[in-house]
């Protein structure tokens, strides 16, 4: 068994085409046959039921295909990792997501550049989920997100929470309170944009528990604005949801709803939309920063002190910390 007889299953099963995984592979159909009879071979089983179209995989194959392709996934980010090790970049790849650059990264990579006029920086824009993965490969060295991530590569740190703000339109009978509740918001259609959701565990809203003969709702809602919102036990009256932040802020200054977003993007489209403070201090937007455990770039902790130094700076709450 080898890597050339497993990649060939794998594409394969991908695909659920022996032609299509020769144009992918750059392999001819007859190849790949034959490298998938040597590995059923090996094994003495069989992976692939060839009489269907398109092509399935048996039982055994499917078990086969999904502990493969993990192995397979943790090899190439070896691969990669062991080559960073053995060569670290000069160019510090920093992930963000838009809602960060909205705030306080242009000025922390400022205050980097200050400090370390050489320093080459490559910013790219790429969302929470995307981001684990783009470390893995090498795409990236660093991301800024919002959300926390449980994965055995990934280290992270909390940053600093930020508060959420409400937005409305200019001409909504809410607009010039400068203090908003939740439960106030509830008879307007919420414009969600997030395509990360949280952890599936936080939240059932159907879920329910006992305690001392009464009944307690446990919150399981995984959209972060409706978890947000079923934490005080509100359900929206209605719902829309669009790609991105800066497409649900384009339908607030239309008028079609309104949406909370991090304070930091209060200076968007004001001609429009008025932002308002929440009285629930609880209701914020994390900022983590994450990297691999086993590789950090040289230059991740003088990122890290511009960070705090900015902070500082503007006042802002925070406990140091360092990857290790």
């Amino acid at each position: 068994m080898d890597l050339k007889q497993l990649n060939a299953f794998i594409a394969i099963s991908t695909l659920q085409s022996f032609s299509a995984a020769a144009k992918t592979t750059g392999l001819s159909q007859p190849s790949l046959s034959r490298l998938l009879k040597q590995l059923e071979g090996e094994l003495n089983v069989t992976l692939i039921d060839r009489y269907h179209r398109p092509l399935q995989l048996t039982e055994a194959g499917q078990f086969f295909y999904d502990k493969v392709r993990t192995l397979l996934t943790e090899l190439d980010t070896i691969t990669s990792m062991t080559k960073r090790l053995a060569a670290p970049s000069s160019t510090l790849n920093i992930g963000f997501v838009p809602s960060v650059l909205y705030g306080l990264l242009p000025d922390i990579i400022a205050t980097l550049k200050l400090q370390d006029p050489d320093i080459e920086v490559n910013l790219k824009d790429i969302s929470s989920y995307q981001q684990i993965e783009a470390l893995k490969s090498g795409e990236i060295d660093i991301g800024f997100s919002r959300f926390s991530h449980q994965d055995p590569w990934i280290q992270q740190i909390l940053l600093r929470h930020e508060r959420y703000v409400v937005a409305l339109p200019k001409a909504h009978p809410l607009a010039h309170i400068p203090e908003q509740r939740l439960i106030d918001l509830a008879n307007n259609r919420l414009i969600l944009y997030h395509q990360t959701h949280l952890p599936a565990q936080i939240a059932d809203s159907s879920a329910s528990s006992k305690t001392d003969g009464k009944v307690i709702t446990v919150n399981t809602e995984t959209e972060p604005l409706l978890h947000l919102f079923a934490q005080y036990g509100i359900t929206p009256f209605t719902t829309t949801k669009v790609s991105d932040l800066q497409v649900a802020l384009g339908l607030v200054a239309a008028g079609e709803g309104v949406t909370l977003v991090p304070a930091s993007l209060q200076t968007v489209r004001t001609e429009q939309i008025s932002y308002q403070r929440l009285i629930h201090e609880n209701v914020t937007s994390p900022i983590y920063l994450h990297t691999l455990k086993d590789f950090i770039h040289p230059k991740i902790p003088d990122l890290l002190n511009a960070t705090y130094q900015v902070y500082e700076r503007r006042g802002i709450t925070y406990r140091r910390q360092q990857f290790v």
